[in-house]
């Protein structure tokens, strides 16, 4: 009697144990199937802001009333960070720079030290050519040396034409060679109406040495993202030889415009007198470029005036990098992921900048593997119903898709915890 009853207990839970079995699998093999999600996914970060390429204010924002004409041939505002034409006047004609040129020499040479062509302590030995060069100058001799720094230190604050030779033979190793790079330099820039014979801007002998307003910004804007230039640019006087030469800063809006850490001024007969100048005030960086002006003064004044208007109409948004809560992976070996969307910037009329407004789009689920750097939603930005641009969530971490013994161990260890 007592086996017919062990027996019969033993069948029952044999059977529960094979419904179970059973059930498991059922459940194992839905889990590992993807699930189908609405999320949305976006491209890359876009930035509109206040105005459009052409200077049009874009319908629903504050509309900025621009400023009369300046007495120059031509001028251009942009801002630092996104780029963004704020102000034109004539931006495209091709005309002299001066040496505003050197803007371009100086960026090949920052960028050959990044390259490790170059190093700041590495010994300059100047050539007779570059020996012979007049206008502004340090009067290198044939055959002296100086070093990287103070060569380049010479080029942005005394504006030395002879530094910029040397500077130039010790990249490319020759004068042309290196203007040829500074033209391949422009057209990579897109700087459509640029053409550079030499790296200082002397123009006796020049015939097609010309850029414009316009080209001279963008130059400027990827000129000041190696952020020794500014510390330079920004200097009103230093000293090279050990102390025994002076340096000037051409630039005296360094000196009394307020929040001016740079550029480049130029001026011969040709040319007119031009500057790029860079000024920043509360966390916003803006380009003034004026080209032609009749002299120093007049130069001046208006790029004071434009700096003054592009600060007094325009902000800078910034909505800095950030992490939404994580985001749930349906058959994934890890539950969920940490997402990150990264920081978006726009420039808009001042009187805009609390009303910009921020939409996250998510999905409540993804369905497993997840990559790190995968597009999972995006942030997008808008003010007064128009469009500023969006930049995407992507994931931070990975997760597998769980195999179906994978899933098979998770449900039974949950079973035997029970």
């Amino acid at each position: 009697m007592l086996h017919k009853h062990v027996f019969r207990f033993a069948a029952r839970h044999r059977q529960r144990a094979a419904l179970f079995l059973s059930c498991l699998c059922v459940l194992a093999f839905s889990l590992s199937m993807p699930l189908k999600t609405g999320a949305e996914s976006s491209g890359q970060a876009s930035g509109t802001a206040g105005q459009d390429d052409a200077g049009t204010a874009l319908t629903g924002l504050t509309a900025v009333e621009a400023p009369a004409a300046f007495d120059c041939k031509s001028a251009v505002l942009m801002e630092a960070s996104t780029g963004k034409l704020l102000y034109e006047q004539n931006p495209t004609e091709a005309m002299p720079p001066a040496s505003v040129t050197k803007i371009m020499t100086l960026l090949l040479v920052m960028e050959a030290i990044d390259a490790g062509v170059l190093h700041w302590d590495d010994m300059v030995t100047t050539s007779a050519h570059a020996a012979s060069m007049g206008g502004s100058q340090i009067y290198l001799k044939e055959g002296e040396q100086m070093s990287v720094r103070d060569m380049v230190k010479s080029v942005v604050i005394a504006s030395a034409n002879d530094a910029a030779l040397a500077l130039a033979e010790a990249v490319a190793g020759s004068e042309e060679t290196f203007v040829n790079r500074m033209n391949q330099r422009a057209s990579e820039l897109d700087m459509e109406n640029t053409h550079f014979e030499n790296t200082n801007g002397l123009d006796d002998t020049a015939t097609n040495h010309v850029t414009s307003a316009r080209d001279i910004a963008i130059m400027s804007r990827t000129l000041i993202a190696h952020k020794e230039i500014l510390e330079y640019s920004s200097t009103w006087m230093d000293t090279v030889r050990d102390g025994a030469f002076g340096l000037t800063n051409t630039n005296r809006l360094v000196r009394f415009y307020r929040g001016c850490n740079g550029l480049k001024t130029g001026s011969t007969a040709k040319a007119g007198f031009c500057i790029s100048v860079t000024a920043e005030r509360e966390g916003m960086t803006l380009i003034c470029v004026i080209m032609g002006a009749e002299n120093r003064d007049i130069r001046n004044q208006a790029a004071a005036a434009l700096l003054d208007w592009g600060f007094a109409n325009y902000g800078l948004y910034t909505c800095p990098e950030g992490e939404p809560d994580p985001l749930r992976v349906t058959g994934g070996v890890v539950p969920q992921v940490r997402v990150s969307y990264p920081s978006f910037s726009c420039v808009l009329p001042r009187a805009d900048l609390s009303a910009v407004e921020m939409n996250l789009t998510l999905p409540e689920s993804v369905p497993a593997p997840v990559r790190v750097g995968e597009t999972v939603g995006s942030l997008s930005f808008t003010c007064r119903g128009e469009p500023l641009g969006e930049v995407c969530v992507t994931a931070s971490e990975a997760s597998d898709k769980i195999s179906f013994g994978g899933i098979l161990l998770r449900l039974l260890a949950r079973f035997l915890l029970v």
